[in-house]
């Protein structure tokens, strides 16, 4: 389990982080979401104490992290997969790793195996694609096979393949008792890999809730219909008590009800339906609606071609890897 208690970062009078306050609980996967800038990364980091709080504190099952001895075997993460040093092989970055937190070096090979590097174990990082360097990253995280792991956008550079294979291991982890923390921006990812969602905006939290609730709190649900019979049907829904809306192509969208109580309702009066169905907005729409406020950097207009250009956002903090150059 992860407690954070009135985390708070500033950079000179830059607030990253403001007074965030959660807990991260094992057997499910949570999602940690917010804009580009909200403070993700340096959260993160902070957990791992790669950055110093300015104030408040972060707790790894009921521990500071600088407390934890041989802490690859309490927790395990993947922040950067490019932090490996690129001069060692596969095998060599990760034997160094295990070596440090006295981890046998026969679990070198077992990470490897699952995480489908075996063949190219013998050959330097530095040649490695991107997806390959996300799996040696996140043979990392697992080397130590800690209870709590944490995940920085680890679907990132993988083939389809591997993000159902990286999606499945969450959700198996997760279901062994293990605390999953994972960040992404994919937000269709997220809603088939997260059960619970951490959403801060500009260092700030704003949500601590089940995916379920998220969607449903933060976006609008409805039952669309289409007849033959339009009018007449319109005409039975207002005379129900019901505001039907017309949304083009020969539908109509009603909320606050559903598909059965109308569908019920157009059989009894012999209504011919060709469709009845729950619409629901996506999770990205969800996010898209509860961040809309703590957005820090928005593009304008799609010209290309104009002097203006698109702002880019920051990074949250340093990336990590600092501890690894060099090794």
């Amino acid at each position: 389990m992860i407690e954070l208690e009135g985390l708070t970062k500033r950079y000179g009078s830059k607030t990253a982080v403001d007074r965030l306050s959660f807990t991260v609980r094992p057997g499910v996967v949570t999602g940690f979401l917010g804009p580009n800038g909200a403070g993700k990364s340096t959260t993160m980091r902070m957990m791992l104490d790669l950055d110093n709080p300015t104030s408040g504190t972060v707790r790894i099952d009921g521990k500071h992290y600088r407390e934890l001895q041989e802490p690859l075997k309490y927790i395990g993460a993947l922040l950067d997969a490019k932090a490996m040093h690129g001069g060692r092989s596969a095998y060599n970055n990760l034997l160094c790793l295990a070596q440090s937190n006295r981890i046998p070096a026969r679990r070198v090979d077992e990470v490897l195996d699952l995480v489908g590097l075996t063949a190219v174990a013998r050959k330097k990082s530095k040649g490695f694609s991107l997806g390959m360097g996300q799996r040696l990253g996140i043979a990392s995280a697992l080397l130590g096979d800690p209870e709590i792991l944490m995940f920085d956008e680890p679907v990132n550079g993988l083939d389809p393949e591997g993000i159902h294979w990286i999606r499945n291991l969450m959700k198996a982890l997760a279901a062994d008792g293990r605390t999953i923390f994972v960040s992404s921006h994919l937000m269709s990812e997220m809603a088939l890999t997260a059960d619970h969602l951490i959403v801060i905006g500009q260092g700030k939290l704003l949500a601590d809730t089940s995916m379920a609730d998220f969607i449903q709190q933060n976006s609008r649900s409805y039952v669309r219909l289409r007849s033959p019979q339009q009018e007449r049907l319109r005409d039975l829904l207002h005379a129900n008590g019901f505001v039907a809306v017309e949304a083009g192509g020969g539908t109509l969208e009603v909320d606050g009800t559903t598909t059965e109580k109308l569908g019920e309702l157009a059989a009894s009066h012999q209504i011919v339906l060709h469709e009845l169905s729950s619409q629901r907005a996506s999770l990205e729409e969800a996010f898209m609606q509860m961040t809309a406020g703590a957005v820090e950097y928005h593009a304008h207009g799609t010209d290309v071609h104009g002097g203006g250009g698109v702002p880019h956002a920051p990074v949250d903090g340093p990336r990590w890897g600092e501890s690894f150059e060099g090794a």
